[in-house]
């Protein structure tokens, strides 16, 4: 279907204020350089302040968001929730054609919608107040046949209701939207038969007819005043609960000059903050710590043990003769994954490489921030093979 803009254009658009402010918030969901991703949300405001998507707005949009003007038409064009031409005054009727509403009776819907408003889609009515058009699927295919009018969608229709819902809407009334046939929602229309504890607690209407009713702003056309501008993306982010092994692996502190970080625990950030803490001594005057003076390992400290939690394996108070084996070796260990199993008196690869299910379900409960990262991981398999190395 070509779809152009109409020969008849308004001189300018402008956003109300508070549409604009709306506007300038939407932009700030994407970083520096992407504003152009905010041309949906923004085309769609347009058409819900002036009912239909005239080129002013098209071309207002586009300078907002830095857009030469044929990429903004190309995406006014491409989707046909955009209106390119005039709708009715009062309220645009989309009547769903598709499969469901077709079987209940939507062409019966099509047909009041041509005797009473006009015989084409997207022609006016006699005094400008009304429009129409038949749409693909809107979803609501329970509830068939169904129309959205506005923002929403009037379902469960007959003839007759519709010919009802457009006499208020001509007489400065607003149908409440939802089903129309006494239904809440979609359950059956004698009521739940399951689930029927859900029958008690709930409002007048359902969810989203309610919050139209609440709000008071059905088939009105929006100016952004409606509800208080919320931007929760702007707010600072909230601590993560529990690292990830990569976000582990990224962030850990590196290792001291001269000293491992899996030997002694200290970094070369917590060398130097001591260093800038300490004042210059004699024997120092740079400030910088001797050796002697390193500061003490701060090795995480194992969870104290969950009851129930499988079967506490094999432990060792210090590692072999040989010297411990680098448990960093196995996938899904990090440095500081390795000090807490050193703390909790695994050293050695087949010490890990035995353990049955019932130790797997202690350690995996018992490393704190970590719980569960043994099996995930298949720790006892890696652990086997080097071993065998």
């Amino acid at each position: 279907m070509l779809r152009r803009l109409h020969p008849d254009q308004p001189d300018s658009f402008a956003f109300t204020p508070a549409n604009q402010e709306w506007a300038e918030a939407q932009i700030t969901k994407f970083p520096e350089g992407r504003q152009a991703s905010a041309i949906i949300p923004l085309l769609w405001r347009a058409q819900e302040q002036e009912g239909w998507l005239t080129r002013p707005a098209i071309e207002h949009v586009s300078e907002m968001l830095g857009m030469a003007y044929i990429r903004g038409l190309e995406v006014a064009t491409f989707y046909f929730m955009f209106q390119l031409q005039p709708v009715g005054s009062v309220a645009h009727i989309q009547v769903c054609g598709t499969t469901s509403c077709m079987i209940c009776g939507a062409e019966d819907l099509v047909a009041v919608c041509k005797e009473r408003i006009a015989n084409k889609p997207h022609e006016l009515s006699a005094d400008g107040r009304f429009s129409w058009e038949e749409v693909e699927c809107l979803g609501a295919c329970s509830n068939a046949p169904m129309a959205q009018i506005g923002k929403d969608y009037y379902e469960d229709l007959t003839t007759a209701r519709l010919n009802e819902i457009l006499d208020e809407l001509s007489d400065g009334r607003v149908p409440v939207p939802g089903p129309q046939n006494g239904r809440y929602a979609s359950e059956p229309l004698g009521g739940l038969t399951s689930l029927t504890d859900h029958e008690s607690g709930r409002t007048q209407y359902n969810a989203s007819a309610q919050a139209a009713v609440d709000i008071g702003d059905t088939v009105k056309r929006i100016d952004g005043t409606e509800v208080p501008l919320l931007t929760p993306w702007l707010k600072q982010p909230e601590a993560p609960q529990a690292e990830t092994t990569e976000e582990v692996e990224a962030e850990e502190p590196r290792p001291a000059k001269g000293e491992g970080a899996d030997k002694t625990g200290v970094t070369e950030q917590q060398a130097e903050a001591a260093s800038k803490s300490k004042p210059p001594s004699s024997d120092d005057p740079k400030g910088e710590a001797s050796q002697d003076e390193k500061p003490e390992a701060t090795a995480p400290k194992a969870a104290a043990p969950a009851a129930g939690a499988g079967k506490k394996p094999d432990q060792l108070e210090a590692p072999r003769e040989s010297g411990a084996d680098d448990l960093k070796r196995i996938k899904g260990v990090g440095p500081k994954l390795e000090q807490m199993l050193n703390s909790m008196g695994f050293y050695h690869f087949d010490q890990i490489a035995n353990w049955g299910p019932d130790e797997v379900a202690w350690v995996d409960q018992n490393l704190e921030g970590f719980k569960g990262r043994v099996s995930r991981d298949n720790w006892v398999e890696q652990a086997g093979s080097l071993a065998k190395d």
